[in-house]
C-alpha cells in the first residue's frame, strides 16, 4: 500500500492505515469489508447525514458491502482506528476545514477519475445505506453531488436524469490534484445543506442598534 496523497501529521500514519487494512482483511468470510479508501468516502457520507448516525448503524455496512450481519465480536483495535478517522473527519466537516481524503495513487496510466473512484464508491455506498441526505431538497445538492458522481459510470446512476444533466455540464478534473480538491469541496458544500452552521450572534452596538457578530468561518481549500 502506498501512502495517501497529501498526508498530514494529524492523520493516521501509514502504519495505522496498513494496520487498519489488515484488520479489515482479517474479518471472517463471507464478509466483504470496504477497503481503507472506500471506508473514507463512506465515513464522509455518514457524517453528512442531517441526523447523526450512531456507531451501531454506520459500522455494519462498512464491515460488509453486501449487508450481511457483522461478527458477534469485533476487534477493539479496528473500532478504535475507525473512531479516530470518524472523529477527525467530523471535526473538519463541522468546521468547514480542509481534510485529506484517503486517495491512493495507482499506476501512471490511471486517470484522475479511476484513482478517486474507490473513495467515491464508498461515499455512494453510504448514501445507499443511509438515505436521509437524499431526502433533502434536491436543488442545492445538485452541484456538489455532480462533482462527486462524475467519477462514476453513468450507467450506475439510475433514475437520476437531473443529476446526469448536471454532470454533463461539468469539465472532468484536469489532474489528480484537481480531482482530490473537488471531492473535499463537494463534501463541504453538502455540509452547508445537511449540517448548516449556526448564524453568527447579533450583538448590540453602543447606540443600541444591532451589529454583526463574529464572522462565519470561511471554507478553506488547500493549505
Amino acid at each position: 500500500m502506498t501512502a495517501p496523497l497529501q498526508a498530514t501529521a494529524s492523520a493516521l500514519s501509514e502504519a495505522d492505515l496498513a494496520r487498519l487494512q489488515d484488520l479489515l482483511d482479517a474479518l471472517p468470510a463471507p464478509l466483504e469489508p470496504l477497503d481503507v479508501s472506500m471506508l473514507d468516502g463512506y465515513l464522509c457520507g455518514v457524517l453528512l447525514q442531517p441526523v447523526a448516525v450512531p456507531l451501531e448503524a454506520w459500522l455494519p455496512p462498512l464491515l460488509d458491502s453486501e449487508g450481511r450481519p457483522p461478527p458477534g465480536r469485533i476487534n477493539d483495535e479496528l473500532i478504535a482506528l475507525l473512531r479516530r478517522r470518524h472523529k477527525e473527519l467530523n471535526v473538519a466537516i463541522a468546521g468547514r476545514q480542509w481534510f485529506d481524503p484517503w486517495i491512493f495513487e495507482l499506476d501512471d496510466e490511471a486517470s484522475p477519475s479511476e484513482t478517486v473512484l474507490p473513495w467515491v464508491a464508498g461515499f455512494a455506498h453510504a448514501l445507499d445505506a443511509h438515505p436521509a441526505l437524499m431526502r433533502l431538497p434536491e436543488e442545492p445538492m445538485l452541484e456538489p453531488l455532480a462533482a462527486l458522481y462524475l467519477h462514476l459510470d453513468p450507467d450506475d446512476l439510475e433514475d437520476a436524469d437531473t443529476l446526469l444533466e448536471e454532470i454533463e455540464a461539468l469539465e472532468p478534473p484536469a489532474d489528480l490534484e484537481a480531482a482530490v480538491e473537488g471531492l473535499v469541496s463537494a463534501v463541504l458544500m453538502l455540509a452547508d445543506v445537511s449540517r448548516p452552521q449556526k448564524a453568527p450572534p447579533v450583538r448590540q452596538t453602543a447606540g443600541g442598534r444591532a451589529g454583526p457578530g463574529r464572522s462565519r468561518p470561511k471554507q478553506t481549500g488547500r493549505r
